[in-house]
């Protein structure tokens, strides 16, 4: 596993100081550029103290290892869907439920409305319908409900926390309901 729930690690594109969507050649320019300042014979003609230069061939093998991962791409695809997956597991651990749009009430709220869902606290997990626009999901008010206006947004979800306690819920947005 790459992530632990309690530390996150550094990952490869870290190491290398690039994003997780750089290419090919950025990812080959970092690389060479952190090796070149890392290479241990480069660090052999200066006169640091052993500690730095244990540091340094620490960090000379952390590099190595990640161009070896991200300059393949099949080996690259793996550790993404590793990372994603183990970026998933630690939200969903600390999610108390799922919930839907269908599930939380709403109150009108001037320009926008307010959906609420209460939490075991008491308290409610919220969120309006200007940040659910911002992120590309329309709603509509009909005398009874709410609906999701689907147009071109892809499925997703919005994690909520409770506005007391340490408790989050996951909104679940299917638009193909």
């Amino acid at each position: 596993m790459i992530l632990d729930k309690n530390a996150i690690q550094e990952t490869h594109y870290d190491v290398l100081n690039v994003k997780e969507d750089s290419s090919y050649e950025e990812i080959r320019a970092s690389y060479r550029s952190a090796i070149v300042n890392l290479h241990p014979d480069k660090l052999l003609k200066t006169s640091e103290a052993s500690i730095n230069d244990q540091a340094a061939g620490e960090r000379f093998i952390k590099v190595q290892k990640a161009w070896e991962i991200l300059s393949n791409s099949s080996s690259r695809l793996a550790y993404d869907n590793e990372l994603r997956g183990s970026r998933q597991d630690i939200l969903a651990a600390d999610v108390a439920e799922d919930i839907r749009i269908e599930d939380m009430t709403a109150e009108d709220a001037g320009e926008a409305f307010e959906l609420l869902y209460q939490c075991r606290c008491g308290d409610y997990f919220s969120i309006d319908s200007l940040e659910l626009e911002k992120m590309g999901y329309s709603l509509l008010r009909d005398g009874t409900g709410i609906s999701l206006q689907t147009g071109y947004a892809l499925p997703g979800s919005v994690i909520l926390p409770c506005g007391s306690c340490s408790l989050k819920a996951r909104l679940v947005i299917d638009t193909n309901a």
